[in-house]
């Protein structure tokens, strides 16, 4: 019954202003992080690889949801969702502005006028202020959860999500 509030940010810069790196480029860990996605995605019925570049910068899918999110919110999330799979399911490279303009087009967002967006400054402002408040906020990786101020990363808190929602803290 809560509302959930999409905040898209930069991890890349996340990471940089935390003096962290991809878990994929950490010896041994990045195998076993490879692994893992694989895992959640079967336990959970994802469709998922892992693309080639992996990560990427999302700067252009980033700002087109922000673009998109101010004149609809649902049409927003829908596009991040296809965003995700178009990434992660196919493989797509998002980090081009071709990519995510064609992603937003098959959703019946305007080309164009997507990819005069995602020039803006004010869209350009908007996405660096909500990257810097997340940091500001204590966000350093994805997915990150904040409900009622504690903050939940990683898919593996999911269920304490589920369980912080109907119980309260513990």
């Amino acid at each position: 019954g809560r509302g959930v509030d999409w905040r898209p940010m930069l991890l890349g810069v996340a990471m940089k202003q935390t003096g962290s790196q991809p878990l994929v480029h950490i010896p041994i860990k990045g195998d076993y992080v490879r692994h893992d996605l694989y895992r959640t995605a079967r336990h959970f019925g994802i469709p998922f690889m892992i693309p080639e570049p992996f990560p990427i910068r999302t700067l252009a899918a980033a700002r087109a949801f922000y673009w998109i999110n101010e004149g609809d919110i649902g049409q927003a999330r829908i596009f991040a969702k296809e965003v995700f799979r178009a990434y992660f399911g196919e493989g797509r490279d998002i980090s081009l502005p071709a990519v995510v303009a064609a992603i937003s087009s098959s959703l019946g967002v305007g080309r164009g006028a997507l990819l005069a967006a995602l020039k803006d400054p004010i869209i350009k402002e908007l996405l660096k202020d909500k990257t810097n408040a997340a940091v500001e906020s204590g966000v350093f990786g994805s997915p990150f959860i904040c409900v009622d101020g504690e903050p939940f990363w990683g898919i593996d808190r999911i269920n304490d999500v589920e369980q912080w929602l109907e119980n309260g803290s513990w």
